[in-house]
């Protein structure tokens, strides 16, 4: 989450502590929103929350198709599912018989 006291920072100041405002980055996970003549312009983030906002965004992504497809009844029934994941599986895994 953003703190706004202490997350906007100006390109110079990033420049000149450097190394205090990466250690920040790793220690909070917050972003840092630097500034270029008071206007926003890059957001500097640690790679390990970067990483878990990409996988909620594409969480979210395919919730959103799914539900898309409901709406325009693009369905499948549930025997259907059930044949279809041990293969969604990589056959890794085999699952016990399942009456839907």
């Amino acid at each position: 989450m953003l703190d706004i006291a202490n997350d906007i920072r100006s390109l110079s100041d990033f420049k000149r502590n450097t190394s205090e405002l990466l250690e920040r980055l790793k220690k909070t996970g917050n972003p840092l929103v630097l500034t270029i003549n008071g206007k926003a312009e890059v957001v500097v983030q640690d790679a390990a929350p970067y990483q878990g906002l990409l996988e909620r965004v594409e969480t979210i992504e395919g919730i959103q198709r799914g539900l898309a497809n409901v709406k325009v009844g693009r369905t499948e029934g549930l025997s259907a599912v059930f044949q279809r994941l041990p293969r969604l599986l990589g056959g890794a895994r085999t699952l016990s018989k399942v009456t839907p």
